[in-house]
């Protein structure tokens, strides 16, 4: 029986409302919903393939345990299962104290989750040590909320870049992390043609390239140049001096600071022309309305916070904020970081936004709670409960829906840290991250269709999410694990109160206590429930009771969440990177994320089309560089920091300036043969947030020496999961190389592409090895080149005439055009011994490969265009192809292949 659920999309944190439709037990397609706020029907090319990643055939499905760590994990029952962790967490405690142990959990969990998971540690153990992989994105952004605005609120909504007059972009690009926010910049400038939008960020990013002035400026020097940029403010008289003394303070103390930052000075700290700074000032200060919206590039720094907060006071120095097209606007990097932020779900903080530090709010929490006491002592943030877990303070860590043996910076560490834990548990929807194979036991949880609960978006925008599947095997929703730990572990201390602490049968009992402990906050919800959330749809907060509707912006009256009700200017000076580049050294390495993949992969890795743009991890230079270094685009390159070095291909990028590269934050040793990017950067943090400085190392970069090249294309059978099990098996031989990554590429009939590169050539015996593991030992399709001279070594494997799979050693010139031909099957038979061939470029008879004029669905140009050829109209292409069906994007294109064909067709007849 087919069904449609209302939920919403579990990537960024824009929160884009789903219609997910299922059949028999199984979801087999998603769209936008036209009904929610946050996208209007649209979705980006990751949410547009989430029914691909919806399958359980390989999923964690039953818990594992293991009592040796020289031994695998063996299945076993729940029962056993929360029965030994709750012994071992009740022995660390009572040997070692509450503090002995830890809980790092996710911004992708609900926050029925969260809230569960924070009255664990905080009421029933009586420990702050709990934090979340929110802590390595978001948390500069509440730190400098607060410090400014008094509270992490932010201000703005999605409806406010259509109104807005100047967008500054800073620190984020939202083409490739925020599709749907970028969706309506794009319609805001076409919209209003006279929009100025300017962009501040090191590399000239797809977002920078709309950019009618794109600010390229020095890592780490955010602070020196909103500082110059009031500085111009100020000089030319656009400050609202007005709003200034009725509803904020401490701006005397700042202008004197922003004194010593003329644009000259500025310029020279930040690597701009002058002229660009005093421009940007201009635009933001006389325009009727400026909005600014900033993400990862401000937060992942040491000194994150006071880079937010110099952002916020052009908005409070000018008067832009509190009213419609204007505010400082966070981009919030996960589906439910807020909601995390709300339950308290961080070392140093409560429910509902209360303090940690503050005495009144803990007791507020514990009055609330029904326990004699919150501990006050600091719990420990995502560094330094790692740090702790090495030097053996912390004894046991229990992980929630986060890979932190990839995601943290300084990877050696981290490892080594989870290797030195007494007991490490790991609550996950999968079993093929990298932080399982450290994993103790491993908890099969409920993901994405399967769940009902709630999230909260960048815009304060709550859905209430319900599920469209049964939990798969013997997976548990992350709340009812966490519960019957609780009330066993309680069992276990002697808890008394471990029955009243967690009384949940339902998600729904979880979300009306919480709603309760925002009563009179500034997040108050009292007036939302389930039934209305259902009924009325998404709602802003903060709802009180009694309220018709949430708030769509914040601070209209100008009085603002601080004990005097004034917003503050603080005190902010420019600051250095944590790391400085220095002659070993000279590189600033840079790093983000892609258009098609999400966090450590683990969802996205097991969707071939995703990889289709970006189908390898590759370093990108600016071709100046790379001269310097003897590199050409393609070269393998060994990178090398204070903490690791990894070797991966490069990539000729002009768009970035000469002295930095730039490196994708998404491969890690499932997909490479070491941690990725977080083998080079550092932990360094910002002293307030304590968020670490991902987004800057100082690195060197040479030419590995690997001559010994091979590659292996192999196409899997139709589907995904058959691709998946050869994915599973070729990960088995990353670390025998020096080099070595794999990866899926193409659509309905996926490859696997498995690359790798070595000082010296492998036997022939091992290549035979490998050739089986391939699938490549069929000697009667096999066609087969060797040059044992030159250590070349092909097979291609062609049954009945077609190419299913090619292995490529000593020379591997032909990868590129083999794997397009593979995956759109167009290499005829007679042209198949071509695979064998030393040549780079398709044969002349190859067609070359059709654009993709559909990136969410993946659609190219020569199908839709043997669609309409056929009479395909648009709605029988957004029926069958589904394109233009998720973010919209390519539908004036299709709407002209479509004119332009029915033209063709009208000038045919006429002759």
């Amino acid at each position: 029986m087919n069904q449609q659920i209302k939920s919403t999309c579990c990537y960024c944190g824009v929160g884009c409302g789903l219609l997910i439709e299922s059949a028999d037990g199984q979801i087999v397609g998603v769209r936008g919903d036209p009904e929610h706020p946050a996208n209007l029907g649209r979705l980006c090319s990751k949410g547009a393939t989430l029914h691909l990643t919806a399958r359980p055939d390989y999923r964690l499905l039953h818990p594992e345990l293991r009592l040796d760590r020289s031994q695998p994990r063996q299945r076993v029952g729940w029962e056993a299962a929360l029965d030994h962790a709750a012994g071992r967490f009740a022995e660390i405690i009572r040997a070692h104290g509450p503090d002995s142990v830890a809980f790092y959990v996710s911004g992708q969990l609900l926050t029925e989750d969260y809230y569960v998971f924070n009255k664990l540690a905080k009421g029933l153990i009586g420990t702050n040590n709990i934090d979340t992989n929110s802590r390595l994105c978001m948390s500069s952004a509440v730190a400098g909320y607060k410090q400014t605005l008094g509270a992490d609120a932010p201000p703005c909504c999605y409806e406010d870049i259509a109104l807005a007059d100047c967008l500054l972009i800073a620190g984020a690009n939202p083409a490739v992390a925020h599709p749907i926010v970028f969706r309506r910049i794009e319609d805001a400038r076409a919209a209003h043609p006279e929009l100025r939008i300017i962009v501040i960020d090191p590399r000239r990013s797809e977002t920078a390239a709309l950019a009618d002035l794109h600010l390229a400026i020095k890592p780490g020097t955010d602070i020196a140049l909103y500082n110059g940029l009031l500085n111009v403010l100020l000089g030319e008289q656009l400050v609202d001096r007005d709003y200034i003394a009725l509803h904020t303070e401490g701006f005397d103390e700042l202008e004197a600071i922003v004194a010593a930052y003329p644009p000259a000075a500025v310029a020279e700290i930040c690597g701009l022309a002058e002229t660009d700074i005093i421009q940007a000032a201009r635009w933001f200060g006389t325009a009727g309305a400026a909005l600014s919206l900033y993400c990862q590039g401000l937060n992942q720094s040491s000194h994150g916070t006071h880079n937010n907060a110099a952002l916020i006071h052009l908005h409070l120095a000018t008067g832009q904020i509190g009213r419609p097209g204007a505010g400082p606007f966070s981009l919030t990097g996960q589906p439910n970081a807020m909601g995390g932020r709300e339950v308290g779900g961080l070392a140093n903080l409560l429910s509902a936004h209360r303090d940690l530090a503050n005495s009144k709010h803990r007791d507020e929490v514990a009055s609330l709670w029904g326990v004699p006491s919150v501990p006050a002592a600091p719990g420990r943030t995502a560094i330094e409960l790692f740090a702790g877990l090495k030097r053996g303070v912390v004894k046991a860590v229990w992980i929630a829906c986060t890979n932190p043996a990839q995601s943290l910076p300084d990877q050696a560490e981290v490892r080594a840290a989870l290797q030195a834990a007494d007991f490490v548990v790991l609550q996950e929807a999968y079993a093929n991250t990298d932080t399982a194979a450290y994993a103790d036991l491993l908890l099969p949880a409920t993901t994405w269709g399967e769940k009902e609960g709630t999230v909260t978006n960048s815009e304060r925008c709550i859905t209430h999410l319900t599920p469209a599947l049964a939990p798969p095997g013997e997976a548990r929703h992350d709340w009812q694990i966490a519960v019957d730990f609780a009330r066993r572990l309680g069992a276990r201390l002697d808890q008394p109160l471990t029955g009243k602490l967690f009384p949940y049968t339902n998600a729904e009992a979880i979300f009306n206590e919480h709603r309760e402990s925002t009563r009179g906050r500034d997040l108050d919800i009292t007036g939302l429930s389930y039934a209305l959330l259902d009924a009325a749809g998404p709602q802003q907060w903060p709802m009180p009771e009694g309220a018709s509707h949430g708030r769509q912006r914040l601070y209209e009256d100008g009085v603002f969440a601080t004990p005097g009700g004034r917003a503050r200017f603080v005190q902010v000076e420019h600051q250095p990177t944590a790391e400085s580049t220095d002659a070993a050294r000279p590189l600033s390495l840079l790093s983000g994320r892609l258009r098609d993949q999400w966090h450590g992969m683990s969802r996205t890795g097991s969707v071939a089309r995703l990889f289709n743009l970006d189908d390898e991890p590759l370093l990108s230079m600016h071709p100046d560089d790379l001269q310097q270094r003897g590199l050409v685009a393609g070269d393998l390159a060994q990178v090398d920091s204070a903490r690791g070095d990894i070797v991966i291909r490069v990539k000729s990028d002009a768009g970035l300036t000469r002295g930095s590269a730039w490196l994708p934050m998404h491969w890690g040793s499932q997909f490479m043969n070491s941690a990725g990017v977080n083998a080079l950067t550092t932990s360094a943090r910002d002293p307030y947030s304590h968020q670490p400085e991902l987004k800057h190392a100082a690195v060197a970069v040479n030419k590995a020496e690997l001559p010994w090249q091979l590659v292996i294309l192999r196409k899997a059978g139709v589907g995904e999961l058959a691709a998946l099990a050869l994915l599973a098996r070729a990960r088995t031989l990353l670390g025998e190389f020096a080099f070595a990554s794999v990866g899926l590429y193409g659509r309905d009939e996926p490859l696997v592409i498995f690359r790798a590169a070595h000082p010296q050539a492998l036997p022939e015996s091992r290549l035979q090895e490998i050739d089986s593991l391939f699938g490549l030992g069929d000697e009667a399709a096999a066609i087969v080149y060797v040059d044992q001279r030159r250590q070349i070594s092909k097979r291609a494997l062609a049954p009945e005439g077609k190419l299913i799979g090619v292995r490529l050693a000593g020379e591997t010139q032909a990868e590129v055009w083999l794997k397009e031909v593979m995956a759109d099957d167009t290499l005829d038979a007679e042209l198949i011994r071509w695979a064998v061939a030393p040549i780079g470029k398709r044969p002349g008879k190859l067609p070359v490969r059709s654009r993709v004029v559909c990136k969410c669905a993946d659609v190219t140009a020569a199908q839709i265009a043997t669609d309409i050829a056929s009479g395909a109209t648009l709605a029988v292409l957004q029926e069958q192809r589904k394109c233009g069906t998720f973010c919209g994007s390519c539908l004036p294109e299709l709407r002209q292949m479509i004119s332009d064909q029915a033209q063709h067709a009208s000038d045919a007849a006429v002759l």
